[in-house]
Formats: C-alpha cells, sequence, structure tokens
C-alpha cells in the first residue's frame, strides 16, 4: 500500500502535461495492445486464409524452416515491433530538426487507429502484414516525439525520472489491461447492431478492431487539444543530429550501450509472448493462467514505476540500472524451468521487478545526457531498443523453443548477462548531486 500511495502522490503532483500525454498514450496503448490477444486468434479462427502458407519452408542463414501458425503468428507480431523500432531514430531526428513534436504525435496516432480499422477488411494474410507494417511506422512516428516531449517538459533534472515514471505507469496500463479487455470482446461476441439502430451484427473480432480504432482516435483527440510543443525543441530546430556510437571517456556512448541493453531487455520479457500453448500444456494449467503470468510483468510495472522514478531522481540512475539487469537474469532463466503456475506467476512478477529498476532510470539517465534540441534522436536510442527486442523475443521463442523449451530462455538469461556487463563496463552515474 506504501508503494501505491506514493505512487497516487507523485501522479497528483506531476506536470499536467505530462498527465495529458500520459493518458493519450495510455488509451493509444489499449487500443493498439488489443492486438496482441485478438490477432494470433483471428489467425487460428480460420477466418484468415493461411492454409496455402502452412508447410511450406522458407530459408533463413542457409538453413530452412517449415512455416507453421506459431511462426506466422510470431511474424505478425514481430512485423510491428521491427518496423517501429528500426524507424525511431529516423522519426526522432526528423522531429528534432523540425523542432516538432505534436505533428508527428498526431500522423503516428491516425495511422495506428486507421489500421486497426481496416482489420474488419482483412481475410488474406498479406493484409494483415500491410495493416502491421503500418502501424509501426505509425508508432515511430509517435513514440520518440512524446518522449521528447515529457523529457523536455521536466524543468530540472531531479523532476525526470519522476515524469517518466508517471508516463510509464499510464502508458504500461493501458498495455496491461488492453489484452484483459480484448479477451472479453471477442469472447462475448457478437453483438447485435439493433442497439444502436443498424442491421446486423458485429463479431467479437470486429469489435476489437474498431473499438482498438476509436481508443485511438479518442487519444488523438486529447492530444490535439491539450499538448503543445516546447520553445527547447524550436530553438534547436535545424540543427544536424547525428547518434552516438563511440563514448568521449571510454569505449561506447552510455545511450547507446543502454539502448543495447534494452534490446536484450525487451527479448527477455516477449519471449513468454508466443508459447501459449506450450506453457498450458507444460504447467498442465487453464489459459486464465497464462493471461495472469503474462500481465504479471506489466502489472508490478505499474506499481513500481513512479516510485522508482522518483527515487532515481534523489539517488541516482546506475545502481537501479545494476539491481535491474541482475534480477532480470535469474528471472529470464527460470521461467524455462519451472513446473508449477505458482511459480511461474512468481518468476513473472520477479521480471517485472526488473524491467521496473530499469525503465525510468535509463530514459532519465539518457535525458540527463541529451543536449538541447536533441531529445527526440536520443531517446529514440533506448525505445527503438525496448521496441526491437520486444519484436525479436516472440520471433526468438518461435524458432528455438523446437530445440526444447528451457532453450529460449537461457538465451535470453545469457544476453541479460552480457547487458549486465556492458552497463558496470560502460555506463556511469549523470545525475550530479546523487548521494
Amino acid at each position: 500500500m506504501g508503494s501505491l500511495g506514493a505512487a497516487t502522490s507523485a501522479i497528483t503532483d506531476a506536470d499536467r502535461r505530462v498527465i495529458v500525454l500520459a493518458l493519450a498514450r495510455m488509451v493509444g496503448a489499449i487500443g493498439n495492445s488489443f492486438l496482441i490477444v485478438v490477432l494470433p486468434l483471428y489467425i487460428a479462427s480460420g477466418l484468415v486464409d493461411v492454409e496455402a502458407l502452412l508447410g511450406t519452408r522458407v530459408g533463413i542463414a542457409g538453413a530452412s524452416i517449415a512455416v507453421t501458425e506459431p511462426l506466422l503468428i510470431g511474424v505478425v507480431l514481430s512485423l510491428f515491433g521491427f518496423l517501429n523500432s528500426l524507424s525511431q531514430p529516423w522519426t526522432g531526428r526528423l522531429s528534432d530538426r523540425t523542432g516538432r513534436r505534436k505533428p508527428f504525435v498526431l500522423a503516428g496516432i491516425a495511422l495506428l487507429g486507421t489500421a486497426s480499422g481496416l482489420y474488419v477488411l482483412a481475410s488474406e494474410y498479406w493484409m494483415l502484414v500491410v495493416l502491421r507494417a503500418a502501424q509501426g511506422l505509425g508508432a515511430a512516428l509517435t513514440i520518440p516525439a512524446v518522449v521528447a516531449l515529457v523529457n523536455e517538459y521536466a524543468a530540472s533534472p531531479s523532476e525526470r525520472g519522476g515524469n517518466f515514471g508517471v508516463f510509464n505507469t499510464f502508458r504500461l496500463i493501458g498495455f496491461g489491461f488492453g489484452p484483459i479487455l480484448a479477451g472479453i470482446i471477442v469472447e462475448r461476441g457478437p453483438y447485435d447492431l439493433g442497439v444502436v439502430g443498424l442491421d446486423g451484427s458485429l463479431s467479437g473480432f470486429d469489435a476489437s478492431f474498431v473499438a482498438a480504432c476509436a481508443g485511438a482516435y479518442l487519444s488523438f483527440a486529447l492530444v490535439y487539444l491539450l499538448v503543445s510543443d516546447t520553445e527547447e525543441s524550436a530553438r534547436a530546430a535545424g540543427t544536424d543530429v547525428s547518434i552516438r556510437i563511440r563514448g568521449e571517456d571510454r569505449l561506447l556512448d552510455p545511450v547507446f550501450v543502454l539502448g543495447l541493453a534494452t534490446v536484450a531487455m525487451g527479448v527477455c520479457i516477449a519471449l513468454f509472448a508466443t508459447l501459449q500453448n506450450q506453457v498450458n500444456v507444460r504447467l498442465d494449467q487453464a489459459p486464465v493462467w497464462f493471461g495472469t503470468q503474462f500481465a504479471a510483468v506489466t502489472i508490478t510495472n505499474v506499481i513500481l514505476q513512479v516510485p522508482v522514478g522518483r527515487a532515481c531522481d534523489r539517488f541516482g540512475r546506475r545502481p537501479f540500472l545494476l539491481a535491474g539487469f541482475v534480477l532480470l537474469v535469474p528471472s529470464t532463466l527460470f521461467q524455462g524451468i519451472v513446473l508449477t503456475p505458482e511459480a511461474m506467476l512468481v518468476v513473472r512478477l520477479i521480471q517485472g521487478v526488473a524491467v521496473a529498476l530499469v525503465f525510468a532510470p535509463s530514459l532519465a539517465l539518457a535525458g540527463d545526457v541529451a543536449r538541447e534540441g536533441e531529445s527526440g534522436s536520443t531517446l529514440s536510442i533506448l525505445t527503438m531498443g525496448f521496441g526491437f527486442g520486444i519484436a525479436l523475443g516472440p520471433l526468438t521463442s518461435g524458432i528455438l523453443v523446437s530445440y526444447g523449451f528451457v532453450v529460449p530462455f537461457a538465451v535470453g538469461a545469457f544476453l541479460g548477462v552480457v547487458a549486465l556487463v556492458m552497463v558496470i563496463t560502460q555506463v556511469e552515474e549523470t545525475l550530479g548531486h546523487a548521494t
């Protein structure tokens, strides 16, 4: 209760512009996260024609892999993250150079929402691929500009972690509860349209797509009416902004290192997403258990983001980063070892703590070292890294699980060790008054 009380107090005290951005991002995240649950069910339902693809073989790095339904699901889920993450450095840099954030946010939300609505017309697998790709580009337009605004709204470094804690809390609420709402909407369909004066009915799938579209456009309205660009962005318009890889006093730039480490963290979180059927069989559990275990990481983050963000403003960024990656390694590995639903839930909760310890402090550290007007390109390295990891995770587990259930999680744990070593050797404290 203490953490929840502290979080509530911190949210109440936060910059209202940050809260508006966070609310808008929450609404958008609810709509977009619908698809994490809905698209796999939609593909498996037979409403999308995939029969011609199943059983064929594709070549990857000199080897051929049979196309299976889990692989098709993994590709669709991962495509969003790949296009989103790989495009973010370019969209972040463009928003820095133009000195504008709001137009990028609005354009991205509009693209996300429109694509969500068009899923009702998708009856072929390639249509899902095109629409998911469009949503990836929409997210790439939105995310760097939004986090740049959150960073620029901080009056001083001592407020930066708290701002990102508030922002991430709302975003994760949307991401965490979106799949739950999606499951309810799909399960209770079809819906009689007579209640709104129309003939016919709407299937559970189509209702979820319409709800995702509506959520995105509600987010659009909030941003359009209540969010404005900052003077800091405008002053730096036209500046030549580039991503730094080499460090000034060490081998690698600390933000670049955190970007790579965030890739590893994203992979570790997302390995679980593709393995619903395998996890349920292995643990002899009902599907509701998997939904709870999947949401555990997000729920833990919702509770801890604000307290961790405020604490890293007081005690420094680096201690939280180190503690987070130390916890990430065993909490990932043990997901491939535990044999009961309860143990899996505990391990996923611990992984959620690890992510919470890394998220806000890493964004705050990047904001500390970002030069004036470079927030978009600097912070996009971290958002890109996380998105890329989230995209790579389902695809990685979909391929590696055929070698043994523990293999994907062992690979994820190894990546966590590499990330920890990089942070220890390449990232130093940036908060000048850390104690």
